[in-house]
């Protein structure tokens, strides 16, 4: 498949390197500065980095070893300047750490840290646009929904085997269906008479369960419930917890923090953790900031910045995405990284 296909399109491109870009024009270090992409897919945003700043040397993570060999093969003319490395993203101070000790990326990242970083939350175009993943409901085909295929948890697994209460606490938890009881009651009969394989009867179950004035609006009635049973298999939620303060303990001083999301969960986690960064500690009440105590980071983007609708005339992909990047504003006096997080008092 040709990865400049539309389908590839990065979604906000310039944006995204306007943004990384001044995390990289931040430091007045004589070093190569590094620029992690956490979710690597076919590699769209990558190129658009190593083409806009010849200068940097970007990572790309992703668990997906079909996302890597695309990615490895569409920027194989920036030879060095790339380097892949196949985790979850929440991987990423092991990975980086790995590919400094191994030399692949700049060896004194320990000393100067990241310049920036992008995280674009969700399944990838590339994922939806391969029919046999599962991802999409829109075709039939194996519930899989694994962005890591050695990993053994599928869709097929949780419709099979879990309860109601877990089937249904995931579907309300992860999909914000309103129907999710329901659902799991037709899905626990309906495997007791064959286990559920493919895509095409779990939409026909959906179709039948969900009224019909309730399918009239907001969008096709099978997103809520695929969207849920991704999430579950891929624990992403959990993995976006635990990446925001690994992520932004790499970055130095100036260095920017990026992440793109695509539906309320996500933003929330995000939200929530980027406000906690760029938060002061010194108590409320006192007339001036004591020394130590100033804020980590800081806000870059006022609340989540929207797509325009020019880009999403361009790219319908990017009509969901909310975008929120924050500066590392305050080092509090370490040298080496990733910075050791602050303890709460």
């Amino acid at each position: 498949m040709n990865p400049r296909q539309p389908g590839h399109t990065p979604v906000m491109r310039d944006r995204m390197v306007e943004l990384v870009q001044r995390g990289v024009q931040s430091s007045d270090a004589p070093v190569t500065p590094v620029i992690v992409d956490g979710t690597l897919g076919a590699g769209g945003h990558t190129e658009a980095f190593l083409e806009a700043m010849p200068q940097v040397v970007v990572v790309g993570l992703d668990r997906d070893p079909n996302a890597l060999a695309e990615a490895n093969e569409r920027l194989a003319r920036f030879g060095e300047r790339f380097v892949s490395y196949r985790t979850r993203f929440d991987g990423i101070t092991d990975a980086l750490n790995e590919l400094a000790e191994q030399g692949r990326i700049p060896t004194d990242v320990r000393e100067h840290g990241i310049s920036g970083f992008l995280f674009d939350l969700g399944v990838s175009s590339m994922q939806l646009d391969q029919a046999d993943r599962g991802f999409a409901y829109s075709q039939d085909a194996p519930l899989d929904m694994r962005m890591d295929p050695e990993t053994s948890l599928t869709a097929a697994n949780i419709l099979n085997t879990y309860s109601h209460g877990d089937l249904a606490r995931i579907l309300k938890t992860y999909g914000d269906e309103r129907f999710a009881g329901k659902i799991a009651s037709a899905v626990l009969r309906e495997r007791e008479k064959e286990a559920f394989s493919d895509s095409g009867r779990l939409v026909e179950l959906l179709y039948a369960v969900i009224p019909a004035a309730s399918r009239r609006t907001g969008g096709h009635p099978a997103k809520r419930t695929f969207q849920a049973l991704r999430i579950e298999v891929n624990a992403e939620l959990e993995a976006l917890e635990n990446v925001v303060p690994a992520a932004a303990s790499w970055l130095h001083l100036g260095g920017m923090g990026v992440f793109m999301s695509y539906q309320s969960l996500e933003d929330k986690i995000v939200k929530k953790a980027l406000a906690e960064l760029s938060a002061s500690q010194t108590p409320a009440g006192l007339p001036m900031e004591l020394p130590g105590s100033e804020a980590e980071f800081e806000l870059v983007t006022r609340g989540a910045e929207k797509a325009t609708e020019e880009e999403i005339e361009l790219n319908s992909r990017a009509a969901p995405v909310r975008v929120r990047a924050a500066a590392r504003a305050s080092m509090r006096g370490y040298s080496t990284f990733p910075v050791p997080p602050r303890t709460k008092t």
